[in-house]
């Protein structure tokens, strides 16, 4: 959601005013639709920061992804969502520069983080403290033919095939060299893809297999992959999910993803209850504020 030119142009004091009052009626309501996360347009002063978890948090101080740079162009800037903490910037610079090593193409960078973190109004219940990324399989042959691809425009074909058990015609050894290289990268502490295509890394992994733990299989994710690093020694707040499991992930587990039961849709409603909203990590409250 952005704000209007004459809205930005008003006192910021009555607007750190605004914002803490629908803040506190948000953290005193469940679940939340609304999210004044959005309304902000620019990060907040101070050092960089991550505060609280992925799924309910915020980052201060947050650095800009800048919508190009060598083997690498970030799309759908409109969003707003190119913000993260200094560690997810050189991740996809190193990204970036490994694809360009690769060949001429483009990695397509999709949302990281609103300009402070938190609450999206769509698309994501995480991204919320400055550490995960979305990258898209499909290369780009320009920064240029990215945009025309993607700005506006639903999203790129699946890797998936029909029936959810095998990649289709569009994977190839690009996605999986970019994938590989994503999981070697030291600061990344997970990444979610659908299982298919997981099954396939592991079927295609050669030598040290170390990095295919970090691929976890998870809904969707066909299209992209989703990157989230670990916390960084300078965010004490910062609230890190628990270690992944040992071993490469390439056995039952994997297995069951690829059940009938899990591709039938049946095994994602079994036994989910809805849950109140948690509250906010305290500090958030004065990252969103800060003017």
């Amino acid at each position: 959601m952005s704000v209007s030119i004459r809205h930005r142009a008003r006192s910021q004091a009555p607007f750190a005013i605004r914002l803490g009052l629908i803040l506190g009626l948000c953290l005193l309501t469940a679940p939340v639709f609304a999210t004044p996360w959005g309304q902000v347009q620019r990060p907040s002063s101070g050092m960089t920061e991550v505060i609280g978890s992925a799924a309910n948090g915020c980052i201060g101080g947050a650095e800009t992804l800048p919508e190009t740079g060598p083997g690498y162009v970030s799309i759908r800037r409109y969003r707003n969502r190119y913000y993260g903490h200094p560690d997810l910037i050189r991740f996809v610079e190193d990204l970036g520069r490994a694809q360009q090593q690769r060949g001429g193409q483009f990695v397509m960078i999709g949302d990281l983080s609103q300009p402070r973190g938190g609450l999206m109004s769509s698309s994501h219940r995480s991204h919320q403290n400055g550490l995960d990324v979305d990258i898209w399989f499909t290369l780009a042959n320009s920064p240029t033919a990215a945009r025309q691809l993607m700005d506006n425009r639903s999203d790129p074909p699946s890797m998936v095939a029909p029936g959810g058990r095998t990649v289709s015609q569009h994977w190839g050894p690009s996605q999986f060299a970019l994938i590989e290289s994503a999981a070697r990268h030291p600061r990344v502490d997970r990444i979610f893809v659908n299982a298919a295509i997981k099954q396939e890394l592991c079927r295609g992994a050669r030598g040290d297999r170390a990095w295919l733990r970090k691929v976890r299989p998870w809904w969707k994710h066909d299209a992209h992959f989703h990157v989230r690093l670990a916390c960084p020694a300078d965010s004490p707040s910062c609230e890190a999910q628990a270690p992944v499991p040992p071993g490469d992930g390439c056995g039952e587990d994997l297995a069951w993803w690829l059940s009938d039961e899990v591709l039938s849709g049946q095994a994602r409603g079994k036994g989910s209850v809805k849950r109140a909203e948690p509250e906010m990590p305290f500090a958030c409250r004065a990252v969103l504020t800060d003017s």
